[in-house]
């Protein structure tokens, strides 16, 4: 399976973007998905998943504010980030895996490259 993310950009604090992850090599409608972040410096952290069956998960950090989804169709996974803060600035990436959802990056085994979202305050 091979990922493609998209969408990053600069936007000031309060605002929204929508990233979105093309998968291509393999239908990924039985995978769970997910996202993580790196902010520099920083290790990779949980930011979203959604299970094959449709069960989601959040970091608390961004609970009420992201919402990740899936079209299977398209196969195209998506975060869409509202209210974002500053301390959202990070590389986005975009992870899939047959097998469930994990909170730890190096249980998921196919990455996209990341996306680079800045916020400015």
């Amino acid at each position: 399976v091979q990922l493609q993310a998209s969408g990053g950009g600069l936007v000031q604090a309060g605002g929204s973007l929508r990233l979105s992850c093309a998968a291509s090599g393999r239908t990924f409608g039985d995978y769970a998905i997910s996202w993580f972040r790196q902010a520099p410096g920083k290790e990779r952290e949980f930011v979203a998943a959604m299970s094959a069956r449709g069960s989601y998960y959040y970091a608390d950090s961004v609970k009420g504010r992201f919402t990740i989804s899936r079209d299977n169709g398209k196969n195209t996974l998506y975060l869409q980030m509202n209210t974002l803060e500053p301390e959202d600035t990070a590389a986005y990436y975009c992870a899939t895996n047959p097998r469930g959802v994990y909170y730890q990056a190096a249980r998921w085994d196919y990455w996209g490259q990341g996306t680079l979202v800045t916020v400015s305050s």
